[in-house]
Protein backbone atom coordinates (compact mmCIF):
# COMPACT_ATOMS: atom_id res chain seq x y z
CA UNK A 1 0.00 0.00 0.00
CA UNK A 2 1.31 3.45 -0.94
CA UNK A 3 2.07 5.78 1.98
CA UNK A 4 1.47 9.42 1.24
CA UNK A 5 1.41 12.44 3.51
CA UNK A 6 -2.01 13.13 5.04
CA UNK A 7 -3.59 16.41 3.89
CA UNK A 8 -5.28 18.68 6.43
CA UNK A 9 -7.81 21.17 5.04
CA UNK A 10 -9.01 24.12 7.14
CA UNK A 11 -12.37 24.59 5.46
CA UNK A 12 -15.87 25.97 5.87
CA UNK A 13 -14.97 29.41 4.51
CA UNK A 14 -17.25 28.64 2.71
CA UNK A 15 -18.44 25.00 2.60
CA UNK A 16 -19.04 25.30 -1.16
CA UNK A 17 -15.36 25.69 -1.96
CA UNK A 18 -14.24 23.15 0.65
CA UNK A 19 -16.17 20.52 -1.31
CA UNK A 20 -14.25 21.58 -4.44
CA UNK A 21 -10.91 20.96 -2.71
CA UNK A 22 -11.82 17.44 -1.63
CA UNK A 23 -13.30 16.45 -4.98
CA UNK A 24 -10.48 17.95 -7.03
CA UNK A 25 -7.72 16.22 -5.05
CA UNK A 26 -9.42 12.83 -5.35
CA UNK A 27 -10.39 13.18 -9.02
CA UNK A 28 -7.00 14.55 -10.06
CA UNK A 29 -5.25 11.62 -8.38
CA UNK A 30 -7.51 9.06 -10.05
CA UNK A 31 -7.04 10.73 -13.44
CA UNK A 32 -3.25 10.75 -13.08
CA UNK A 33 -2.69 7.32 -11.58
CA UNK A 34 -5.77 5.29 -12.52
CA UNK A 35 -6.46 3.89 -9.06
CA UNK A 36 -8.02 4.93 -5.73
CA UNK A 37 -4.88 5.22 -3.59
CA UNK A 38 -5.25 8.98 -3.15
CA UNK A 39 -3.84 10.55 0.05
CA UNK A 40 -5.86 10.56 3.25
CA UNK A 41 -7.62 13.89 3.79
CA UNK A 42 -8.81 15.50 7.01
CA UNK A 43 -11.17 18.51 7.03
CA UNK A 44 -11.72 20.88 9.93
CA UNK A 45 -14.67 23.17 9.20
CA UNK A 46 -14.77 26.49 11.07
CA UNK A 47 -17.84 28.64 11.76
CA UNK A 48 -18.23 30.78 8.66
CA UNK A 49 -20.70 33.10 10.42
CA UNK A 50 -18.19 33.80 13.18
CA UNK A 51 -15.47 34.47 10.60
CA UNK A 52 -17.76 36.92 8.74
CA UNK A 53 -18.76 38.69 11.97
CA UNK A 54 -15.18 39.08 13.15
CA UNK A 55 -13.99 40.19 9.72
CA UNK A 56 -16.69 42.86 9.66
CA UNK A 57 -15.39 44.13 13.02
CA UNK A 58 -11.76 43.93 11.95
CA UNK A 59 -11.02 41.29 14.59
CA UNK A 60 -8.28 39.55 12.64
CA UNK A 61 -6.38 38.40 15.73
CA UNK A 62 -9.41 36.36 16.76
CA UNK A 63 -9.72 34.95 13.25
CA UNK A 64 -6.07 33.93 13.37
CA UNK A 65 -6.68 32.23 16.74
CA UNK A 66 -9.61 30.28 15.30
CA UNK A 67 -7.57 29.14 12.32
CA UNK A 68 -4.61 28.13 14.51
CA UNK A 69 -6.98 26.08 16.68
CA UNK A 70 -8.27 24.32 13.57
CA UNK A 71 -4.75 23.64 12.30
CA UNK A 72 -3.76 22.16 15.67
CA UNK A 73 -6.83 19.89 15.57
CA UNK A 74 -5.87 18.71 12.08
CA UNK A 75 -2.35 17.94 13.28
CA UNK A 76 -3.68 15.99 16.26
CA UNK A 77 -5.94 14.10 13.89
CA UNK A 78 -2.96 12.91 11.88
CA UNK A 79 -2.42 15.56 9.18
CA UNK A 80 1.18 16.00 8.00
CA UNK A 81 0.63 19.44 6.49
CA UNK A 82 -2.22 21.88 6.04
CA UNK A 83 -3.87 24.44 3.83
CA UNK A 84 -6.42 27.17 4.46
CA UNK A 85 -9.12 26.71 1.83
CA UNK A 86 -9.86 30.42 1.33
CA UNK A 87 -8.10 33.39 -0.26
CA UNK A 88 -9.22 36.16 2.09
CA UNK A 89 -8.06 34.22 5.17
CA UNK A 90 -4.52 34.37 3.79
CA UNK A 91 -4.44 37.90 5.20
CA UNK A 92 -3.37 36.17 8.45
CA UNK A 93 -1.39 33.36 6.79
CA UNK A 94 2.00 34.47 8.13
CA UNK A 95 0.68 34.79 11.69
CA UNK A 96 -0.89 31.35 11.50
CA UNK A 97 2.17 29.79 9.88
CA UNK A 98 4.40 30.99 12.72
CA UNK A 99 2.23 29.14 15.24
CA UNK A 100 1.41 26.11 13.12
CA UNK A 101 2.67 22.71 14.35
CA UNK A 102 3.05 21.56 10.73
CA UNK A 103 3.92 23.01 7.29
CA UNK A 104 1.25 25.07 5.52
CA UNK A 105 0.86 25.62 1.78
CA UNK A 106 0.00 29.17 0.71
CA UNK A 107 -2.69 29.67 -1.94
CA UNK A 108 -0.98 32.89 -3.08
CA UNK A 109 2.42 31.23 -3.53
CA UNK A 110 0.84 28.34 -5.44
CA UNK A 111 -1.05 30.77 -7.69
CA UNK A 112 2.04 32.91 -8.35
CA UNK A 113 3.94 29.78 -9.34
CA UNK A 114 1.23 28.83 -11.84
CA UNK A 115 1.10 32.34 -13.34
CA UNK A 116 4.87 32.42 -13.83
CA UNK A 117 4.73 28.99 -15.46
CA UNK A 118 2.20 30.41 -17.93
CA UNK A 119 4.65 33.27 -18.66
CA UNK A 120 2.03 35.90 -17.84
CA UNK A 121 3.20 39.26 -16.51
CA UNK A 122 -0.05 41.13 -15.81
CA UNK A 123 -3.16 39.63 -14.21
CA UNK A 124 -6.52 40.81 -13.03
CA UNK A 125 -7.62 39.93 -9.51
CA UNK A 126 -11.22 39.05 -8.63
CA UNK A 127 -12.13 38.25 -5.04
CA UNK A 128 -13.88 39.59 -1.98
CA UNK A 129 -13.79 43.36 -1.56
CA UNK A 130 -11.21 42.85 1.18
CA UNK A 131 -8.91 40.76 -1.01
CA UNK A 132 -9.14 43.21 -3.91
CA UNK A 133 -8.70 46.38 -1.86
CA UNK A 134 -6.02 45.29 0.63
CA UNK A 135 -2.39 44.96 -0.32
CA UNK A 136 -1.54 41.50 1.02
CA UNK A 137 -2.38 39.62 -2.19
CA UNK A 138 -1.06 42.17 -4.66
CA UNK A 139 2.20 42.71 -2.76
CA UNK A 140 3.04 39.01 -2.72
CA UNK A 141 2.41 38.76 -6.45
CA UNK A 142 4.54 41.83 -7.08
CA UNK A 143 7.34 40.10 -5.16
CA UNK A 144 7.11 37.45 -7.90
CA UNK A 145 7.25 40.21 -10.55
CA UNK A 146 3.58 39.81 -11.46
CA UNK A 147 1.62 43.02 -12.02
CA UNK A 148 -1.92 43.12 -10.65
CA UNK A 149 -4.96 45.06 -11.88
CA UNK A 150 -8.12 45.11 -9.76
CA UNK A 151 -11.67 46.01 -10.83
CA UNK A 152 -12.96 49.52 -10.26
CA UNK A 153 -14.70 50.36 -6.96
CA UNK A 154 -18.24 49.86 -8.28
CA UNK A 155 -17.25 46.53 -9.82
CA UNK A 156 -15.62 45.42 -6.57
CA UNK A 157 -18.82 46.12 -4.68
CA UNK A 158 -20.81 44.05 -7.20
CA UNK A 159 -18.38 41.12 -7.02
CA UNK A 160 -18.44 41.14 -3.22
CA UNK A 161 -22.25 41.12 -3.14
CA UNK A 162 -22.48 38.15 -5.49
CA UNK A 163 -19.93 36.21 -3.46
CA UNK A 164 -21.60 36.71 -0.08
CA UNK A 165 -25.25 36.79 -1.13
CA UNK A 166 -25.16 34.03 -3.75
CA UNK A 167 -22.06 31.91 -4.22
CA UNK A 168 -21.36 31.02 -0.57
CA UNK A 169 -24.97 29.80 -0.43
CA UNK A 170 -24.51 27.66 -3.53
CA UNK A 171 -26.58 29.97 -5.76
CA UNK A 172 -25.21 30.25 -9.31
CA UNK A 173 -27.25 32.74 -11.34
CA UNK A 174 -26.89 33.41 -15.11
CA UNK A 175 -27.25 37.17 -14.66
CA UNK A 176 -24.36 37.20 -12.16
CA UNK A 177 -22.20 35.18 -14.54
CA UNK A 178 -22.91 37.76 -17.22
CA UNK A 179 -21.91 40.52 -14.82
CA UNK A 180 -18.61 38.83 -13.95
CA UNK A 181 -17.77 38.26 -17.62
CA UNK A 182 -18.30 41.96 -18.34
CA UNK A 183 -15.86 42.79 -15.54
CA UNK A 184 -13.32 40.34 -16.96
CA UNK A 185 -13.69 41.97 -20.38
CA UNK A 186 -13.11 45.36 -18.75
CA UNK A 187 -9.90 44.05 -17.17
CA UNK A 188 -8.75 42.70 -20.53
CA UNK A 189 -9.32 46.16 -22.02
CA UNK A 190 -7.01 47.46 -19.28
CA UNK A 191 -4.20 45.14 -20.38
CA UNK A 192 -4.46 41.96 -18.31
CA UNK A 193 -3.29 38.69 -19.86
CA UNK A 194 -5.02 36.45 -17.34
CA UNK A 195 -7.41 36.71 -14.40
CA UNK A 196 -7.04 35.26 -10.90
CA UNK A 197 -10.27 33.89 -9.47
CA UNK A 198 -9.08 35.01 -6.05
CA UNK A 199 -12.08 33.77 -4.14
CA UNK A 200 -12.51 30.01 -4.06
CA UNK A 201 -16.24 30.30 -4.80
CA UNK A 202 -15.92 32.28 -8.05
CA UNK A 203 -15.11 29.17 -10.17
CA UNK A 204 -18.66 28.01 -9.41
CA UNK A 205 -19.76 30.88 -11.65
CA UNK A 206 -17.18 31.34 -14.43
CA UNK A 207 -15.07 28.78 -16.28
CA UNK A 208 -12.08 28.90 -18.64
CA UNK A 209 -14.30 28.41 -21.67
CA UNK A 210 -16.26 31.56 -20.75
CA UNK A 211 -13.27 33.89 -20.71
CA UNK A 212 -11.25 35.61 -23.47
CA UNK A 213 -8.09 35.15 -21.33
CA UNK A 214 -6.76 32.40 -19.07
CA UNK A 215 -8.43 32.08 -15.68
CA UNK A 216 -6.46 30.98 -12.64
CA UNK A 217 -8.77 28.88 -10.47
CA UNK A 218 -7.12 29.31 -7.08
CA UNK A 219 -9.10 26.50 -5.41
CA UNK A 220 -7.95 23.94 -7.96
CA UNK A 221 -4.39 25.30 -8.06
CA UNK A 222 -4.16 25.09 -4.27
CA UNK A 223 -5.66 21.59 -4.21
CA UNK A 224 -3.23 20.37 -6.89
CA UNK A 225 -0.29 21.82 -4.98
CA UNK A 226 -1.44 19.96 -1.88
CA UNK A 227 -1.72 16.71 -3.85
CA UNK A 228 1.78 17.13 -5.29
CA UNK A 229 3.20 17.77 -1.82
CA UNK A 230 1.36 14.79 -0.36
CA UNK A 231 2.66 12.32 -2.93
CA UNK A 232 6.21 13.65 -2.71
CA UNK A 233 6.53 15.61 -5.96
CA UNK A 234 8.75 18.68 -5.97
Amino acid sequence: MKRYKTIGILGGVSPESTITYYEHIVRTYRKRFGDHSYPEILIYSVSFQTIMDWQREGMWDRIAEMIVKGIICLKRGGADFGLIAANTMHFVFEKVQKRSPMPLISIIDATAERIKKANIKTVGLLGTAFTMSQGFYKEQLLDSRINVVVPRAKEQKYINRVIYKELVNGEVLPKSKEGFLKIIESLVDRGVQGVILGCTEIPLLVKDEDSPVKLFNTAEIHAEKALSYAIGEK
